[in-house]
């Protein structure tokens, strides 16, 4: 077989002509031109990956929970509201409750008209209230070494009244002193000097200033005639007392201890003065004198 030389070959040969199959043209987006080619469709809009209609399920399932929150918290208050006080409660309530008579209770009920005790025959007997001091200053009511105990310790107030014994023989000047709790009040009493009458000195300071009421049996009464004092304690409070003889004869003037207990009046006025300021009574929350 012999190869020809290329210009002796042959032209190659073409595929024979096939014209297109008539159809259809293709469809392009709205407003575009006829035949044109499609867009792909638009995004939807997101906010932190949610559509808006889950965003509406959220806002639904957040208010529905702030409902039920709501709801829990008005029957938790309305049940603490109509709820029985606990112990605790009723404690704190009694305590307040007494640290407020110095101003609650009218002054005729903390210094009563009348008092009982009971001498040394055994009988009880009845002291005579012959005044009550207006002024209520922690330190004029006081001799200046037992004013720098109260002072020390917050004092409040001085409440004073003097009383007479039976016989009018004997009179008592009683201080309530105020403080603003039990625990003030207890390290003021510890510190406070021990009670005695007359030790041959003539003197029993410091002690409560006397409170004299013209008119009466305790006219004559002075600091001078001051023979014996006492002091006792009750809830915030500690009771005072300084007794002497109604003819107004001067301490100074009793040389020795006189027998028996001629002033045993003064103690036992301050302690039922004390008892009843410190008393606590079971809190009744539907009184308006109680704060539950």
């Amino acid at each position: 077989m012999a190869f020809l030389p290329p210009s002796q070959q042959p032209p190659a040969q073409r595929p024979p002509f096939r014209p297109a199959r008539p159809g259809p043209p293709a469809a392009g987006p709205p407003g575009a031109p006829f035949g044109a080619a499609p867009h792909p469709a638009p995004r939807p809009v997101t906010l932190l990956g949610l559509r808006g209609r889950q965003w509406m399920v959220v806002a639904i399932v957040l208010g529905c929970c702030y409902l039920v929150t709501s709801g829990a918290v008005i029957i938790g208050a309305w049940g603490t509201l109509h709820r029985a006080p606990t112990n605790a409660e009723l404690q704190r309530a009694a305590n307040a409750e007494v640290a407020r008579r110095w101003e609650a209770w009218p002054a005729e009920r903390i210094f009563p008209g009348r008092l009982s005790y009971t001498p040394d025959e055994g009988h009880s007997e009845y002291a005579s209230r012959t005044g009550i001091v207006p002024d209520t200053a922690c330190e004029p009511s006081v001799d200046a070494e037992i004013a720098t105990t109260l002072r020390k310790h917050n004092c409040k107030a001085v409440l004073r009244a003097t009383y007479a014994d039976q016989l009018q023989g004997v009179v008592v000047t009683v201080g309530v002193v105020v403080f603003p709790d039990s625990w003030q009040a207890d390290r003021a009493y510890k510190e406070l000097p021990d009670s005695h009458g007359p030790d041959g000195t003539g003197t029993v300071r410091p002690a409560l200033r006397a409170a004299a009421f013209p008119g009466t049996a305790s006219a004559p009464f002075t600091d001078a005639a001051r023979q014996d004092r006492t002091f006792d304690r009750g809830g915030p409070y500690v009771v005072l007392s300084t007794s002497g003889q109604a003819d107004g004869r001067p301490a100074a003037a009793v040389k020795k201890e006189r027998p028996g207990e001629p002033f045993a009046v003064g103690f036992q006025i301050a302690h039922t003065i004390a008892r009843s300021l410190s008393l606590r009574a079971l809190p009744d929350c539907s009184s308006r004198e109680w704060r539950c």
